[in-house]
């Protein structure tokens, strides 16, 4: 299909940039949930940041490492009548950009980028400081919403004066609706993949599932793809077993190729009365057409290719449906998924035992 994408449903965390990770997965045919984990609160009034603004004014910093709030920090800067001489005192810093976002927002300020890790990780980063020597040195790391006492504590072992400069910080969402929406769905497996863009988005969700946690990591470990677009990202999903997929390069573009090149993977074909089917999500491809199915007939569906030929009972159905109710239903998402493919002889019945995919 041209569409990579089509027939999948995937859920979005974001909170910065989620129109544009929406649009690009849309793009590609996907069925997008938003479901904004967190919001970013700027520090704008906050003291820990005029504090730490003074701090690289009277000492400037022979290194800066700039995260994708380095903007914020310039614009809070402007409005305390410091943007001159902030950008005066980081003008002599080696300056270590981490992401696309950040080396825009240093450009963007006149100051000139050194070095970028290539995967964002803050192990890289250290590495690379340690190896130049900072031993003595003032090192400011620009904090974006989380702090990684990790890399404060390398870096100071390493003989460096951290200076951490926070420019924003995780909120939980104005609205949670959205995310405990998407926390059923992941349990229930009604959506093939959620993409994360930050560790406390990743985070947040799990906190939001509650009792439901392990539910929703049971699925993440089986049947929905975990997207991250960097291994920082990552770290809270792979610390409890998840198996998670991250480009190779920490961008939003690059995270929704990963996505499109993973999930087709997965999809099931078979032959059945004449017919080519394949599944994808929530919908099933009927000899090169989309038939997007409602979530109980794709169920079923799912079920019976996993064993085509083979008759499975009503009640073995039953379990299969998001939310079963009696064997009647089943002979509902039964009725619906043939009319949903335009093929009914795909699903025979065998009486008094159940049903079966014809397959060639």
């Amino acid at each position: 299909m041209r569409e990579e994408l089509a027939g999948f449903t995937v859920g979005v965390t974001a909170h910065r940039r989620h129109d544009e990770l929406a649009a690009l997965l849309e793009r590609r045919g996907a069925r997008v949930v938003l479901a904004p984990a967190v919001r970013i609160v700027p520090l704008t009034d906050d003291t820990g940041l005029r504090e730490a603004t003074r701090a690289c004014l009277d000492r400037p910093p022979d290194v800066l490492v700039a995260n994708a709030g380095m903007r914020g920090w310039l614009e809070a800067a402007e409005g305390w009548g410091l943007g001159e001489p902030l950008r005066a005192a980081l003008a002599r810093a080696y300056v270590v950009a981490r992401g696309p976002a950040a080396r825009a927002a240093v450009r963007a300020a006149g100051l000139r980028d050194r070095w970028s890790p290539r995967t964002e990780d803050c192990d890289e980063v250290v590495d690379h400081l340690r190896r130049r020597g900072i031993a003595g040195r003032v090192v400011a790391t620009q904090l974006h919403g989380d702090w990684q006492p990790e890399c404060t504590l390398a870096l100071e072992a390493a003989g460096a004066t951290v200076v951490e400069v926070p420019v924003h910080r995780w909120a939980p969402p104005t609205d949670p609706a959205p995310l405990h929406r998407l926390v059923d769905l992941i349990a229930n497996r009604l959506v093939d993949a959620v993409t994360f863009t930050s560790a406390p988005a990743a985070e947040a969700l799990l906190r939001a599932a509650g009792d439901r946690s392990e539910a929703v990591l049971a699925a993440f470990r089986t049947e929905v793809l975990a997207g991250c677009v960097g291994p920082v990202t990552a770290e809270p999903l792979r610390r409890r077993g998840v198996p998670v997929r991250t480009p190779d390069r920490a961008r939003i573009d690059a995270l929704v190729r990963t996505i499109a090149d993973e999930l087709p993977r997965r999809t099931v074909s078979c032959r059945a009365a004449g017919h080519v089917l394949t599944l994808r999500g929530h919908a099933a491809v009927v000899d090169g057409e989309l038939r997007p199915l409602a979530p109980a007939p794709m169920a079923v569906l799912r079920a019976l290719a996993q064993r085509p030929g083979r008759v499975l009972s009503r009640a073995a159905l039953l379990r299969t449906l998001p939310r079963g109710a009696d064997e009647h239903a089943v002979e509902m998402a039964v009725a619906r998924l043939r009319a949903g493919l335009r093929a009914p002889r795909v699903v025979q019945t065998v009486v008094k035992r159940g049903y079966r995919l014809r397959v060639d």
